[in-house]
């Protein structure tokens, strides 16, 4: 793990650009603004690795002083914090989907394997007895198409993003004034 921590910096012109204005929570409690949460999550999944991220918001020197500039910091944790939260629960249903999906899955390719077995001793060797085996067969694995695809592939990006949102939750966010000519 680096030492050196990636860093992320936001400049703005007021400390209220980086809410949404729509959001009557008050601003620890906020959401951020859309555009503000891409671009804060675009560079720090640009930052390779699962290193240490840092956040530096930079206002005019006027709009350090006022108390939503002293909120950012907390707001960004609450904010992120709530967002790893929400996506934790979605890789918990999409589990708990995999293994309802599962269950059913062997179940029904348990039945197709018994139709199987009465259907080659009551239909013999016959083609249409054949072509039926095999149909039951494939609808047995199809019927597993499901949670293999979700225990295989689907996790892995919705874990990929929790650990990023972990990450912007437990970074550290300092705001700081505009060195010179920032309008």
């Amino acid at each position: 793990m680096s030492t050196t921590p990636g860093v992320i910096e936001v400049h703005l012109k007021t400390a209220e650009q980086l809410f949404n204005s729509f959001d009557p929570s008050p601003f620890h409690e906020r959401d951020l603004d859309e555009e503000a949460e891409r671009y804060i999550v675009g560079w720090a999944r640009e930052i390779k690795g699962t290193g240490r991220l840092q956040l530096i918001v930079t206002l005019p020197e006027a709009a350090c002083k006022t108390g939503v500039a002293r909120h950012i910091p907390g707001a960004i944790h609450y904010y992120f914090n709530t967002r790893a939260l929400q996506v934790r629960q979605e890789l918990r249903e999409l589990l708990r989907i995999g293994w309802r999906s599962l269950a059913i899955g062997l179940a029904v390719l348990l039945a197709c394997f018994l139709a199987v077995q009465y259907m080659s001793v009551a239909f013999s060797q016959s083609t249409t007895g054949r072509l039926m085996e095999q149909s039951l067969i494939i609808l047995g694995w199809v019927a597993n198409w499901r949670p293999l695809e979700i225990f295989l592939y689907d996790w892995w990006p919705i874990r990929r993003r929790l650990m990023l949102l972990r990450r912007l939750a437990e970074m550290p966010v300092e705001v700081r004034a505009a060195s010179g000519g920032l309008s």
